[in-house]
């Protein structure tokens, strides 16, 4: 087995206030399972939290089974990667992520600009990349007129909600109804779908109205009122953050704000940026794989 020991914060857990932050463990668990030996494959995990002004991460660590060469770096959004090849034949591949997090609200501040600063050219170009639609979050033009008539008159702080709310009134949550492929389009128009696809519409939406936005994967604690001690069934989240002057993050699929019980992982333009487990491999074909995510509060 291999560990790579990502990243370890312990000093600034003591500088925020505690009764405003959860400590969170999070084991997140892939198996890759093939028909017969693989001759080699090659992988990326983005399972390490990482550290921010409303997240410490004291501990995480990535372990392989079987070992492999593995690194791990920072890639052009800012998540941290871990990388690793495998040259020995194998007929399964197990990949877990364990972190230690303590999490809360964003409790900092910033200053606003209104719809004519958001128009300004350094600030396009500043963001073009997060106010650029991709092939997973662009929207039809009628749907943005009625996100447009849904925010009025509001400013960006307060349009940004509004968009959350906006698109969840319009697409019920339902697990199995779209896959890792479903585009926003798609799912708006089915009337259904998951955190990817609910934060998907809302960033196409918020960068059409003109607002920088970005895609936020993570996991999220299921349970509001969680004993402490007690692990539960999690799975990978997604939500979404747009700027304002700064930046402001929302949960659009369960309509609150980010805070004890989110864990941040990584950042994008939409969910091709910042997957949980990507790579290639030669040889046998895949049987499939499985995931599982386990989250303890701690305190």
């Amino acid at each position: 087995m291999t560990q790579v020991q990502a990243q370890t914060f312990e000093a600034t857990a003591a500088a925020r206030p505690a009764a405003h932050r959860w400590r969170l463990q999070v084991v997140h668990r892939t198996r890759f399972h093939y028909t017969g030996p693989v001759r080699a494959s090659y992988n990326e995990a983005r399972l390490t939290p990482e550290s921010s002004n409303r997240q410490t991460t004291l501990r995480s660590k990535v372990e392989i089974e079987p070992a492999a060469t593995a690194y791990a770096y920072r890639d052009y959004w800012g998540s941290t990667v871990t990388a690793f090849d495998l040259h020995s034949p194998h007929g399964e591949l197990v990949v877990t992520g364990t972190s230690i997090v303590e999490a809360g609200p964003d409790l900092g501040g910033h200053d606003r600009v209104g719809w004519s600063g958001l128009r300004a050219r350094e600030v396009r170009e500043q963001f073009g990349e997060l106010l650029t639609p991709t092939a997973l979050t662009a929207m039809d033009d009628d749907v943005v007129a009625q996100a447009r008539a849904a925010v009025g008159d509001a400013h960006p702080h307060e349009a940004g909600p509004l968009i959350c709310r906006f698109v969840r009134a319009h697409i019920d949550y339902l697990s199995g109804a779209t896959n890792v492929k479903t585009n926003a389009m798609q799912a708006w128009s089915k009337g259904q779908g998951v955190c990817q696809d609910i934060s998907h519409v809302t960033v196409g939406l918020l960068r059409a109205l003109g607002l920088p936005a970005r895609y936020v994967s993570g996991y999220l604690h299921p349970t509001p009122g969680a004993e402490i001690g007690e692990p539960v069934t999690g799975e990978s989240h997604a939500w979404v953050e747009w700027w304002d002057g700064g930046w402001n993050a929302f949960d659009p699929t369960n309509s609150v704000e980010i805070g004890t019980r989110h864990v941040t992982l990584g950042r994008g333009r939409d969910y091709g940026d910042v997957p949980p487990f990507k790579g290639l491999f030669s040889g046998s074909r895949s049987e499939g794989h499985t995931v599982t995510v386990e989250v303890t509060r701690l305190a």
